[in-house]
């Protein structure tokens, strides 16, 4: 990993590194997936049946594009025993935090019988899409399909790209069983998505679509939103860690390659105004990096889009991580808590030395789908609020429209819409004959 003096000049670099990373711009991807998702509008299963075809190298049909419950209770029970109690613990730590985001409907009323309230609804049906590209993420299908159960959407159905075998990765299926899912389909990339938002014969058109996935799926979201709901646009994965003198060098470098490793656009960040522990920290993960299934992956990321950042001091620190919006932040820093107030953009907040972004990843129960590429700026975490909707309602007394009609007609006048005027002026004296 290289070391940078913060400052303009090295920091506009990193920038523009950071930027090559996002989903959007690339002009080629968005034409391609334009026409996939085209071609799905327009013929259907049949598009969908094609691309598998083409891309997955899978032959299927309209019969076998919808995996059975049999093949899903087929798979869930082929999971040994020891990770299936991971797994449930997993999904219990992350059914109970996505309980406290729970909204209720609320009601106000007034003397002169005005009522006015938000009534919060559930959506009808939602789509969930779980990448199964170089590391197939069924820890995924638990933080996306759990929250949408909790808030009460009526069905969830799932897509996944299928194995070379025609069948989807087992711990997929299990984790989408285990989570309540109504359906599952055996589709992915961009046509998935274009499957989910514009409906075919087999699989039916939801209300939104959330799950992460590589940039074809996530510039098809994009493409599609209108048509329905997104959560977001997710880029690669990425990690910043602000640490101080009180880090363990080893465990910061592991914690930047635990991104590294996602793929070759991820990006791992080291923050601190120490240089010492920055030579610590890039030898760590030399040494590290030797023994780690996927490093070639992980050199690629680090060599292109990681960085070993000094600055003057922690403050400074804190104001480069707001700067970058990172997805994971670790406070690695002998008092985390203190820096918590001035953390302004980050989608997830790992505080102290024993709170690992692996922990967020697939245990402690917060969400992991999580706004990428300087997005946390304006998106949140994934949780129960995306499956919900809020109305307004409004109802008023005969008394009290009356003591609002003159401000309401005023209001219409001066924007020059008179039958807005005369709506409210109707229902009064001054508006009867």
């Amino acid at each position: 990993m290289k070391v940078y003096e913060y400052g303009k000049e090295s920091m506009e670099a990193l920038y523009e590194a950071l930027d090559k990373r996002s989903p959007e711009g690339r002009r080629d991807v968005e034409e391609t997936v334009s026409a996939i998702l085209q071609d799905v509008r327009e013929r259907g299963d049949e598009a969908l049946i094609e691309y598998t075809a083409r891309f997955d190298k899978v032959s299927l049909t309209a019969d076998t594009l919808e995996v059975t419950r049999e093949e899903m209770e087929k798979a869930l029970q082929s999971v040994e025993p020891e990770l299936l109690k991971v797994i449930e613990k997993a999904a219990a730590n992350i059914r109970a935090f996505h309980e406290r985001q729970r909204e209720n409907s609320w009601f106000m009323t007034r003397e002169d019988g005005t009522l006015l309230g938000q009534k919060v609804t559930p959506l009808s049906r939602v789509g969930v899409y779980a990448p199964a590209g170089t590391a197939p993420l069924p820890s995924t299908v638990l933080m996306d399909v759990i929250p949408a159960k909790v808030a009460g959407v009526e069905e969830v159905i799932l897509c996944s790209p299928p194995q070379k075998d025609g069948k989807l990765n087992p711990l997929v299926l299990a984790c989408a069983k285990l989570a309540g899912i109504d359906r599952v389909f055996a589709v992915g990339g961009a046509q998935a998505i274009g499957a989910m938002a514009y409906g075919t014969k087999t699989l039916p058109r939801v209300d939104k679509i959330v799950g992460p996935g590589n940039i074809y799926v996530a510039t098809a979201k994009k493409q599609v939103f209108g048509s329905c709901g997104i959560d977001m646009i997710a880029g690669p994965s990425e990690i910043l860690v602000i640490a101080d003198e009180s880090a363990n060098p080893a465990y910061v470098a592991a914690d930047l390659l635990s991104q590294a490793e996602h793929d070759k656009l991820s990006s791992a960040i080291l923050v601190t105004p120490l240089k010492d522990l920055a030579i610590k920290v890039q030898a760590e993960v030399d040494e590290q990096l030797s023994r780690l299934e996927r490093n070639e992956i992980a050199a690629y990321s680090l060599e292109n889009y990681g960085a070993i950042i000094l600055t003057s001091d922690l403050e400074e620190a804190v104001m480069l991580s707001n700067a970058i919006a990172p997805e994971h932040l670790e406070v690695c820093t002998r008092d985390p808590f203190a820096l918590l107030p001035s953390i302004k953009n980050a989608g997830a907040i790992f505080l102290g030395h024993y709170s690992p972004e692996s922990l967020g990843d697939y245990f402690a129960g917060p969400n992991h789908t999580l706004p990428t590429t300087g997005t946390a700026r304006f998106f949140s975490p994934l949780g129960v609020y995306d499956f919900v909707k809020r109305q307004s309602v409004i109802s008023y007394s005969p008394g009290a429209f009356a003591e609002a009609a003159p401000y309401v007609a005023a209001f219409a006048d001066a924007e020059g819409l008179s039958a807005h005027a005369q709506a409210v002026r109707i229902r009064t004296r001054e508006g009867k004959s």
